[in-house]
This record gives C-alpha cells, structure tokens and sequence, in this order.
C-alpha cells in the first residue's frame, strides 16, 4: 500500500532536514505548513515552494503557548501528515549542563512531539488515512556518555512511535520513525570534510527527508538512511543489552 498526502505539517522546518521534508512534500504535490521560531527563514522557505499552499506557524515548541499554538491548528484543519521533526540537542556531562538547557530539549523532542501527535491522529483515523513521522536518531538505541538527555528522548520517540504504529496501523494510518545518523545539518556545524572518509559516512538532509517520505507512504515503520546506518541500527539491536552498554560507555561525548 503507498499513500501520497496532500497536506502536511512540518515543525523545525526552518533549516536542514525539516526545510528538505518541506520542499520534498511540496514537490510532491503536497500543502505544506511549516513551523519553527525563525519567521524570517519560513517565510524565505515559503517563497522557493511554488505550485502549493503554503502556511508559517511561527513557534517556539519549548514553550506551553508555543505547542498550543499549533495543537489549534491541527485542530482548526486537520492535516494528512505530521512531521515531528523540530529537535534540540546537547553534548556533554549531564551534572555540567544548564538545568534548563536540558529541560527544554525534554519538552522540544518529548512533550511536543507526543502533544502534536495526538492532537493530529484522531482525525488521520476517523477519516482512515493519514501518516506521522516522528524523528528520532540512532543514538536512541543505545545509552550515549555525553548524550544521556538526547539519546533518552530519541529512545522515548522510538518506543511511542513502535506503539503507536501498531495501534493504528489496519485503520490505514501510518506512522514511521525516522532513525538517521550522522547529517549535514546546521545542528552539525563541525562534521569533518565532506571528502574525508569520515565525511563520507554523512548523509544530505533531502536525502534523509525523501527515504522517510516514501517510507511513511508505503507504510514502513522504521527509516534508516544509508545502508551503513541500517547496518549499524541493526547491529545494535541484534546484541544483548549489557553489551551495547559497555560498548556505549566507552565513548564520551563533550
């Protein structure tokens, strides 16, 4: 089964792989709503989609007003596809890290996504068709030093979205995590040369954004780009809890 929507809400949409899903669905035909606390980078991403309807939600999804806002518009007028993608991440010791500089990323990556999750399936359902990408990282298969706050919100959006997906699935909505590794986003601003042979393991973000597109639209549940990430998630889900921690404590972040 493929379903191609044709509208669409898209939060962290101002930069890297959330302005790729915004011009990919747009290219596809779709509706966009673009969301994010940037007016001025929506409103430059509004004016490169032509051919489509395209709204700006300005929001700050680490704030209550913020996720109520566009709580309402899902409410307002339903949309066929939610893509949870805003995501805040920070490096280092936990016990060395402003207590609300983490908070907020557990709002940002947690609260939000589950909030504008519900807010929007309940119509997919009723009408029998609709699709939500929730995403990740493949830090949330493993315990990361350095990374306890952020590998812990991707492990939570994992999970909620394995569940969910099995909830809603023969009521023709689709939900699929997204799991990408290493991107060349603006969250990585000091990836290695792209010609490096570090570089090489990078993805683009419209590379990223177009697999989980079509992997939400076939009805996939998970969505690893790169064969080499594939590899490397199934890996690690393949080995025993207590080795992965150990291989997972060897590292520190920061």
């Amino acid at each position: 089964m493929s379903d191609q929507y044709r509208s669409a809400l898209v939060t962290g949409a101002s930069s890297g792989i959330g302005w790729e899903f915004a011009r990919e669905l747009a290219a596809r035909g779709a509706d966009v709503t673009v969301v994010a606390r940037r007016t001025e980078r929506l409103e430059q991403l509004a004016a490169e989609l032509s051919g489509v309807k395209v709204e700006v939600i300005t929001a700050d999804l680490s704030t209550d007003d913020g996720i109520a806002a566009v709580e309402q518009r899902l409410a307002a007028d339903p949309v066929e596809l939610l893509v949870n993608n805003a995501g805040i991440a920070t490096a280092g010791p936990f016990a060395e890290q402003p207590r609300d500089a983490e908070a907020g990323e557990v709002v940002v990556n947690v609260v939000a996504l589950h909030r504008l999750t519900h807010a929007a399936i309940a119509a997919m359902v009723r009408a029998g068709r609709g699709g939500v990408i929730n995403v990740a990282s493949l830090a949330g298969d493993q315990p990361l030093r350095g990374f306890a706050t952020y590998s812990a919100t991707k492990a939570f959006v994992i999970q909620f979205s394995e569940a969910l997906h099995a909830e809603v699935k023969r009521s023709g909505v689709h939900v699929t995590v997204l799991k990408p590794g290493y991107v060349w986003t603006e969250m990585n601003p000091d990836g290695p040369d792209p010609k490096s042979l570090a570089g090489r393991f990078w993805l683009r973000p419209e590379v990223v954004a177009r697999h989980a597109l079509d992997a939400v639209a076939a009805g996939k549940l998970h969505s690893v780009p790169g064969p080499h990430y594939r590899f490397a998630s199934a890996a690690v889900n393949a080995l025993p809890d207590q080795l992965v921690r150990a291989l997972s404590s060897r590292f520190q972040a920061g």
